[in-house]
């Protein structure tokens, strides 16, 4: 019992810092909306400073200690300064990456003064031994528990009850607003930036005596702050106290009484972690929720002389090298796969992960022990570690289910560092006797001698070639129908699952793929030596290979290759040495520093400014033949992906006749239908009906929950009850994306398109149906089928088809709404609902649209709920008029009986009001 207690109160004191260095991150999330994974690091730099000034300059103690605490401050208001203000109408994967650049500038900096060597530091609290209730515990742990008390204290009074507080509340919540009563949101972002980076350097300087002072420590104490900060939902200081001490002690108890497992007490943050973002996660985003500008992304066409005669040059230059270059150049491809396996993940599907190395030390784990223990031959090892590693990743994807974002790249960094700590960090597991590793021999393939110990250039062209395949099956990938769902969930997710797409099957694939590449790495880079030692798979490196990533271009296939150049130990590092010798050791520092200037100045990457130019070459090249060969050129340059079917011209002016009629689909039925958001009912009790060719209208105000009922009659909300069948079938449990497929299609008051895609692609996406086997089909041969019918008259009929390869964002405000209701047009709907089409539409353009919706019913069958301001528009088009007031229905008819009834009248005008201004008041 004694020991529980002081275990217990051990923890009390590693919780308090943890809850010190989860204030700081609250603070700059509470003042920037920015979380700061350069956290850890700033607090490192301030340790360092302090102890440097201490031990090597005879500074005092405490004097040392404000300059550390000063330095980190100074770093944290630069990094916003330079850094995160430059970046604050870039996307959200830009800011994330910004504070990443930080993170690897200042250990790229550590290291190379300090390494990375752990240095003991004496403690200047008290130390001796104090009892309680019997059990004995250092007196430091206690000052420390005092210390984060305080400090709580003063943070929860400052942003109560202070000016400043109120401020940086004001500003969180609505910048626009704050700005308008004098708060500069920059001044109280650079402050709360000072605050936080403040209290970095000050855990930091604390916490060296407790774990040792070294780089990876330091930084790695991220993953703790994080986890109590989630449990404070970045905001309250109690709370993050609360959840920083019980971390504390939960692994404290684990050091004591779970020793015998490997990594488990460090894995309680991540655990913690997993627990606050999937409970609190959810399935889509919320309606509104919309990313910044995405990262540019390439075509993915592959043109096969450029590539072959590439790939005869590289094997020429391997066969040609020296053994150190024959090394440089295998370090290089294996970093260009870890990178490639990012650009499906992130830069296709959007999802920020930072597991690719721990993926790719279990990819090099599986293999190894496939040929150490089982003795299987190299090609079957890589097949193993390949496919085995694909679980694994779909395993990493389920999170991405209900989270995104910074929260996916918090959870991912978190398994990662679990799976390094309890797997790869295990020597049980992870080495074979008389080895530093998983001894896994020299390696052949079929029949060759390929070991990279004895014939570097050899296993160098194997790595080269093995690249060239994983390059061509992502550049597949890119143009295929698997690709444009990825791009679809990319851009926007409620839009692609509002099409039928399965948004979740789109994550996971793209995961399982993304892991598969990158356990192709790790299997590469463990065989090239006669045993596979995991230290070349720690799991932060996962950060420097994203931001490597993002130099490169994160959704352009050229990226790779001349991203991992700015890496140590690769061939840019060797030609860095022949320019300067010694220059390959400062490649991290100055691969962060080039990382930084390319977030600020060109958040597109290398990639895309080499796109423009090979377009620009090509269309050069082609014009010389004619303009017939230049006008395939600019089509193709301006177009978001290829396709290998195009569409014929004359298919886009297939008559109507022979192609809009068809059978009427299924009519639509909604019971009690009532939507409440916590004490709030939006909708109470609706029901109406829809039938094959009719219009029905649904009006009110402002507020009155006409968007709602949309939502829940579609699967947006989970705060629905009712009934909602379309023919026989009840689909009210069903997701989004199987009613979508059942035949309700909707278009939004925000339009959502993809943006990332053309006008073709957004109606490709939402009329492309693969069978199961497309996922694995479009990995080797991507295909398009023609456009069905029906969509080719829709790009007719809303006067499209000069726009068909032109990007969304080129297109005027009423040609995009014409697109979103084409586009669901497109998935082919038993019902159609639309939400405000009209909405910002010039009156010549709103009644061209209110007859092509009367023509979707008449001509196609369709059912038509429209939700719409404009009411001259709906009384003119709509069969049934259904009006809502605070959500209930008030009335139901014909729109001559709508503008008569006495319950319309009275809720709008009042008894007395003339009939004739019932529809201006609606």
């Amino acid at each position: 019992m004694d020991d529980i207690l002081r275990f217990a109160l051990l923890g009390l004191g590693l919780g308090a810092l943890y809850a010190l260095t989860a204030h700081g991150i609250v603070l700059v999330y509470r003042g920037s909306g920015v979380l700061n994974f350069a956290h850890g690091a700033i607090g490192m730099a301030g340790a360092y400073v302090q102890w440097e000034l201490a031990v090597n300059h005879g500074v005092p103690y405490w004097p040392a200690v404000a300059c550390g605490v000063l330095g980190s401050t100074v770093l944290g208001v630069l990094t916003h300064l330079l850094v995160i203000r430059p970046l604050r109408r870039a996307s959200s994967l830009a800011r994330l990456v910004g504070t990443l650049a930080v993170f690897i500038v200042l250990t790229a900096v550590a290291v190379k003064r300090y390494g990375d060597s752990v240095q003991l530091v004496p403690a200047k609290l008290p130390s001796g031994l104090v009892e309680i209730a019997g059990a004995t515990v250092s007196e430091d742990r206690i000052w420390l528990l005092g210390i984060a008390v305080v400090v709580t204290a003063a943070l929860h009074a400052l942003y109560k009850r202070t000016l400043f507080g109120l401020g940086t509340t004001a500003v969180a919540e609505n910048q626009g607003a704050a700005a308008s009563l004098g708060w500069s949101a920059d001044l109280i972002a650079a402050a709360n930036w000072g605050l936080g980076s403040a209290l970095a350097g000050l855990t930091g300087i604390l916490i060296v005596p407790v774990i040792g002072l070294s780089v990876t420590g330091l930084t790695t104490l991220l993953l703790s702050a994080l986890a109590a900060a989630l449990v404070g939902r970045f905001s309250s200081f109690p709370v993050t106290l609360a959840g920083g001490l019980v971390i504390g002690v939960v692994q404290s108890e684990l050091t004591r009484f779970g020793s015998d497992v490997t990594g488990l007490a460090a894995s309680v943050p991540f655990l913690v972690i997993a627990l606050m973002l999937v409970a609190r996660g959810r399935a889509l985003p919320l309606r509104g929720t919309f990313l910044e500008r995405l990262p540019a992304l390439g075509t993915g066409r592959v043109r096969p002389v450029p590539l072959a005669l590439a790939v005869g040059t590289g094997l020429l230059l391997i066969g040609l090298s020296s053994p150190l270059w024959a090394d440089a150049i295998t370090n290089t491809l294996v970093l260009s796969l870890i990178i490639l396996s990012i650009i499906v993940v992130t830069g296709y599907a959007g999802q920020v992960s930072l597991a690719a190395y721990a993926l790719a030390g279990t990819g090099a784990f599986i293999a190894g022990h496939a040929a150490a223990d089982w003795g299987w031959p190299f090609e079957l090892a890589l097949l193993a570690g390949v496919l085995g590693t694909v679980p694994i990743g779909l395993l990493f994807a389920l999170p991405a289910v209900r989270t995104r974002g910074v929260n996916l790249a918090i959870i991912t960094l978190g398994l990662g560092t679990t799976l390094e700590t309890m797997v790869f960090q295990n020597t049980d597991l992870s080495t074979t006797p008389g080895s530093d590793g998983i001894a896994v021999g020299k390696q052949s393939l079929f029949g060759i001698d390929i070991s990279g110990v004895d014939h570097p250039q050899r296993y160098a062209a194997v790595v080269l070639v093995m690249f060239v395949a994983a390059t061509i099956v992502v550049a597949n990938v890119r143009r295929s129908r698997t690709g444009r769902r990825l791009i679809a969930v990319r851009a926007n997710e409620r839009a692609a699952a509002a099409l039928g797409i399965d948004v979740r099957a789109a994550k996971l694939y793209a995961f399982g793929l993304s892991a598969a590449i990158a356990a192709l790495a790790g299997v590469l880079t463990g065989f090239r030596s006669t045993s596979v030692v995991f230290a070349d798979f720690a799991s932060f490196e996962s950060i420097t290979a994203l931001g490597l990533a993002v130099i490169g271009g994160v959704g352009f296939l050229v990226g790779p290759l001349f991203a991992a150049t700015f890496a140590a130990g690769t061939v840019g590092a060797r030609f860095g040495d022949l320019v300067l010798p010694g220059l390959s050791e400062w490649m991290p520092l100055i691969g962060g520093i080039i990382l930084v200037l390319t977030l600020v100045g060109n958040q597109d990457g290398i990639g895309r400014e080499l796109g423009k130019q090979a377009s620009a070459a090509e269309r050069r090249l082609l014009s010389k033949r004619g303009p017939k060969h230049a006008g395939v050129a600019q089509g193709s340059a301006e177009a978001a992906t290829d396709r290998d079917e195009p569409v014929a011209p004359d298919e886009h002016h297939a008559a109507p006749s022979q192609t809009a009629h068809r059978t009427p689909g299924l009519p639509l039925h909604v019971r009690d239908l009532t939507v409440r958001y916590g004490g709030v009912v939006a909708v109470d009790g609706l029901s109406f009906d829809i039938e094959p060719g009719r219009v029905v209208g649904l009006i009110g105000p402002n507020g009155a929950g006409k968007t709602s009922a949309i939502d829940a009659v579609t699967g947006f909300t989970r705060a629905a009850s009712g009934s909602v069948r379309l023919g026989d079938r009840d689909v009210t449990r069903l997701p989004v994306h199987r009613r979508a497929a059942a035949g309700l299609s909707r278009s939004f008051q925000s339009l959502e398109l993809f943006e990332d895609m053309s006008v073709l692609d957004n109606l490709y996406a939402a009329c492309d149906r693969p069978g199961p086997w497309a996922y694995l089909k479009d990995l080797v041969r991507p295909g398009s089928r023609p456009l069905p019918a029906h969509v080719l008259v829709a790009i007719r009929e809303f006067g499209l088809e000069s726009a068909l390869d032109r990007p969304v964002g080129d297109l005027s405000y009423g040609e995009r709404r014409l697109l979103a209701i084409a586009r669901a047009v497109a998935t082919s709907p038993s019902v159609l609902l639309l939400d405000e089409p009209a909405a910002g539409l010039s009156d010549d353009e709103s009644r061209e649209l209110a007859h092509l919706v009367r023509r979707l019913a008449e001509d196609w069958g369709m059912g038509v709920l429209l939700v719409e301001h404009d009411v001259d528009m709906v009384m003119s088009v709509c069969d049934e008029v259904v009006v809502l007031d605070f959500g209930r229905r008030i009335c139901v008819g014909t729109p001559e009986e709508v503008r008569g009834d006495p319950a319309v009248r009275a809720a709008y005008l009042g008894d007395l009001a003339p009939e004739e201004a019932v529809e201006g008041a609606l």
